[in-house]
């Protein structure tokens, strides 16, 4: 009887045995391994069935989930939800949904499974036609996966509402809502919830530190703390990983020393620190010092690696790795697309068995970014399931591409936008010179209740400014102090330049002066603008204000400063800045910079001077100094040496049909007529097309577009009632109006 007893308590350890290690090897992504074990045994139970169903899973093996479910000589309450949890994993809805229907019995935890598949792919209302149908409703579960299921596609407002439906509320309610206010930066909000729950846990303290790090108020996130009863090792990692991002290393390696308690997050936490702050050495050191690493310690080194172009290194400690897990190849896939290896990407990408959807999307974007815009539709459409994110890389990839059809169509297409979304399409169009289009899909988000963030804002101003549309960039202006924007040094930028563009330094100035914390794009959009507007005087006295407030010049404030020297006759102040550059500030000049040079002495009339820097320069191959030469030759007349900078001009860019134009009309101004000829019919012949110029006129709230040789101008007017419906928009908002200057 002992005997027959010891052998079912030792049969019963390995089956334990052998199922936990089942589930080991599936959470190291070793499927194979764990399947060969499952075909070793002897004897298995449900546990065995349940537990290499989930390895499958979660490996994104969904398929072979499915077909061992089906083997299943018998299956309990953990098996039918294992596998719908299986499905959530896989994005497989409508399969979850039937196995829903087919549960001979359901808990809790099945509702609160079905809800979170529905609520994953966007159909709230089946979600909750799905919450009102549960006969326990006093399960928080089901309402906690609810509300967050809104949040996490931004829905504040709408989990909010759920959330004060609750017939009963626990902690993980209100951890989520705060972390709902806490993720969307509305750390006002945020605070107060967080004053009025009747019970705090440290995941309620931590939440409230990360908002505050998210945002970038370091102090507040360091004062609370310092307020927190009990810190775990997490609230200690939080406010580490916010010294790292912004750029406070030595502050983090303080903090990282001073830990009671280290484990391996802490660890990857500092060595990420190091990592963001590119100090790779110190970083390795930290690696090579870790008691024990897990796969984060290796990616994070290898991303490390990718993000400095050390690709070598990076493959040697990808080589290394015990394990190689998808996230540290998916990061090489990443570091060889960024340096234009792409044929390497795709080496790493076809050896990976076990991809995830980053690893998917990060191939993707890696043929976006290279502009192979077909090997990138080719992988998007073999993906089994997209995400947001992929249809974004999508769109953002035509976009940079300048195939704004292909864009505007998976725009259309996509069933769930986001802001992503909308901003990659608006800053497309943006960056194609499509800016009515830009305009007309900023008042199409709006319309669909889709609140513009900072990079909304930045792309619809520059679209305003190009257009030189003063009335309806100073709308968009109310419209970004009514949203809160008014100080974010992005959307001031382009607020500065919107101005300028427009004529209105006065504006410009204000906006500038107004902003609590300027940068070196703030300055040169100040300094551009007074240069574009021939005030060069202004323009100069701004680059010495700019050294006195502690503000360093770039090569673009250089090519500001010195176009508004050119335009304003300044030649010696031009030649003295032009020497600082170099002798001062350690710039090398570039090319722009010696075009800038060129016209500088060409409208001087010193074009002798002007044509030996450029030949001294050896800049055959630079289209812009020989165009700005060209310029300065043609209102000189002398006809000579434009016709000599327009030859060179086409050796450059034989493509391009104006060249061809410009020295056609040279020759024609000479009276060589022949010659005239000669260039028409090479233009003719190399099937070249000199683009058609176009104009923009913005008369009562309507801008208007004309374009040379076109008749039908009248048919061709765009973003009619735009404005009024942006002012429509803006009076009908809560918030009190505030006039733009």
């Amino acid at each position: 009887m002992k005997t027959r007893l010891r052998s079912v308590l030792e049969n019963g350890t390995l089956l334990f045995q052998q199922n936990s290690k089942i589930t080991q090897l599936g959470k190291s992504g070793r499927v194979e391994e764990a399947r060969k074990l499952f075909d070793q045994m002897t004897k298995r139970n449900t546990v065995t069935f349940n537990s290499m169903i989930s390895v499958y899973a979660k490996n994104t093996r969904i398929n072979d989930a499915l077909n061992l479910f089906d083997k299943m000589p018998q299956r309990n309450l953990v098996s039918w939800n294992t596998m719908i949890a299986g499905c959530l994993h896989n994005h497989r809805v409508e399969i979850a949904r039937q196995l829903f229907d087919q549960m001979p019995q359901r808990d809790s935890f099945t509702w609160t499974l079905m809800i979170t598949c529905y609520t994953r792919n966007g159909e709230f209302e089946k979600a909750r036609n799905l919450l009102y149908m549960m006969p326990d409703k006093m399960s928080p579960a089901c309402w906690n996966a609810m509300v967050s299921g809104y949040l996490t596609y931004g829905k504040v407002k709408e989990a909010r509402q759920v959330f004060d439906e609750m017939p009963v509320r626990d902690l993980v309610s209100w951890n989520s809502m705060l972390g709902g206010y806490t993720q969307t930066g509305e750390m006002s909000l945020g605070l107060k919830f967080f004053e009025e729950m009747p019970v705090k846990d440290v995941v309620s303290w931590n939440l409230m530190v990360d908002g505050f790090v998210e945002v970038g108020d370091l102090d507040s996130a360091w004062r609370f703390f310092k307020r927190m009863p009990h810190p775990n090792v997490v609230s200690w990692v939080t406010i580490l990983s916010g010294l790292g991002r912004n750029g406070r290393v030595m502050e983090a390696r303080r903090l990282f020393d001073e830990m009671p308690v280290k484990n391996v997050v802490s660890w990857n936490a500092m060595i990420a620190a190091y990592v963001q702050n590119t100090q790779i050495d110190e970083a390795l050191k930290l690696f090579d010092e870790m008691p024990e690493r897990n796969v984060v310690s290796w990616t994070t080194m290898i991303n490390g690696y990718v993000r400095v172009g050390k690709l070598d290194e990076a493959s040697h400690l990808l080589n290394q790795m015990p394990y190689k897990n998808v996230g540290a190849q998916t990061a090489m896939i990443s570091g060889f697309a960024q340096n234009k290896k792409i044929d390497k990407a795709r080496e790493i990408f076809n050896r990976i068995t076990n991809r995830d959807m980053v690893c998917w999307n990060t191939m993707i974007a890696g043929f976006a970014q290279n502009r192979i815009m077909d090997e990138a539709l080719d992988l998007f459409n073999q993906m089994v399931r997209k995400d947001i994110v992929s249809w974004n890389i999508m769109i953002a990839g035509y976009a940079q591409a300048g195939q704004m059809d292909k864009a505007l169509a998976l725009f259309e297409e996509t069933k769930h936008k986001n802001i992503v979304t909308w901003n990659s399409l608006i800053s497309g169009f943006t960056h194609n010179g499509l800016y009515p289009d830009a305009f007309k899909y900023f008042i199409s988000m709006i319309r669909n209740g889709n609140k513009p963030d900072d990079s909304t804002y930045a792309s619809v101003l520059s679209s305003c400014a190009n257009l030189a549309t003063l009335q309806l960039g100073t709308q968009v202006h109310v419209l970004v102090v009514k949203t809160g924007y008014e100080q974010d040094i992005f959307v001031t930028n382009s607020l500065i330049t919107l101005y300028a563009k427009c004529g209105k330094m006065a504006s410009a100035e204000r906006v500038f002066s107004h902003t609590p914390r300027v940068d070196v794009v703030s300055w040169n959009s100040l300094i551009n603008g007074y240069a574009l507007n021939g005030n060069g005087m202004e323009a100069v006295r701004l680059l010495d204000d700019m050294e006195v407030a502690g503000v360093s010049p770039d090569e673009v404030t250089f090519v500001a400063v010195l176009s508004a020297c050119s335009h304003a006759g300044l030649i010696d102040q031009g030649f003295r800045l032009f020497e600082s550059m170099s002798q001062k500030y350690f710039i090398q000049p570039l090319t722009e910079h010696y075009a800038c040079m060129v016209d500088l002495l060409a409208r001087a009339g010193r074009l002798e001077v002007a044509f030996q820097m450029v030949n001294e320069m050896n800049t055959d191959g630079n289209a812009g100094i020989w165009g700005a030469l060209l310029d300065a030759c043609r209102v000189r007349k002398n006809l000579k040496m434009a016709k000599f900078a327009a030859q060179k001009l086409l050796e450059i860019e034989p493509e391009k049909g104006s060249n061809y134009v410009m020295l056609s009309n040279i020759n024609a101004e000479m009276g060589w007529w022949e010659v005239v000829e000669e260039v028409r019919g090479s233009l003719k012949e190399r099937r070249t097309v000199k683009q058609p110029g176009c104009s923009w006129i913005e008369v009562q709230n309507q801008v208007h577009a004309f374009v040379s040789g076109d008749k039908c101008w009248l048919e061709n007017m765009i973003f009619c009632g735009h404005l009024r419906a942006l002012m429509a928009h803006i009076s009908n908002m809560d918030e009190t109006l505030v006039d733009a200057p």
